[in-house]
């Protein structure tokens, strides 16, 4: 299976339009999943902050081939076709999603110097939404400030859908941020397992292999991939 992550920046009138008319595997060949999501820059603050009308899609595939027939005729993606995606071989998982089938049980093998993707993804439970606010604020402010972040933002789908997904130079430096037993990310890690934010949550790292298209007005992966 391959991920793919689509975004593009359609202004705020039409931003929450486009959660409508979620693809179905069974009417797109080769889509096992697909989540159309607002997104917003990660917080450098205590609280979301607005994002400029951006959109973004998170789907997977039973291949390659499967997602270029979707770039090539499906009207979804002609909606995207003006901003950035990226295609990305899953190397590790951490807790579960049961929606996106095939996800490697175990891990695969990256370089320290190889560039990382990572992708969080929450069914939030509601009564845990402002603690899991709180609590996650911290390992945002540290990933936004993070010399080896290329890129970043936060999806949701509301009410219960929230998600993170972050471009990093090298694994060597992404495990740094993630395992330091004094950061932010780590805190948060032992705030969930005292008492979970989600219903279901995965924490999964990707090899990106392909990317295409401008975000922020440049490709974050054109000289590294």
């Amino acid at each position: 299976m391959i991920v793919s992550v689509h975004l593009a920046e359609v202004g705020w009138r039409r931003a929450p339009g486009m959660l409508r008319g979620q693809p179905r595997p069974s009417d797109v060949p080769g889509l096992t999943y697909a989540e159309p999501v607002l997104s917003t820059p990660l917080r450098d603050g205590p609280v979301p902050r607005p994002g400029p009308g951006r959109v973004g899609l998170i789907a997977a595939w039973e291949q390659d081939e499967a997602l270029d027939r979707f770039l090539a005729s499906h009207p979804l993606a002609a909606r995207f076709a003006a901003g950035w995606h990226v295609r990305l071989e899953p190397l590790r998982v951490y807790g579960s999603w049961s929606r996106m089938p095939g996800l490697p049980a175990r891990e695969k093998p990256v370089d320290d110097s190889e560039p990382v993707a990572v992708l969080t993804l929450g069914h939030t439970k509601l009564h845990r939404a402002v603690p899991f606010l709180r609590s996650s604020a911290p390992a945002e402010r540290a990933a936004v400030s993070d010399p080896a972040v290329l890129a970043s933002t936060a999806f949701a789908r509301p009410p219960r859908f929230v998600s993170t997904f972050s471009l990093w130079r090298s694994a060597a430096a992404m495990r740094e941020y993630a395992h330091s037993g004094e950061g932010a990310h780590q805190a948060a890690v032992r705030a969930d397992r005292a008492k979970p934010f989600h219903r279901e949550a995965a924490f999964i790292r990707f090899r990106p292999y392909a990317s295409q298209g401008n975000w922020g007005g440049r490709d974050p992966l054109a000289a590294l991939i």
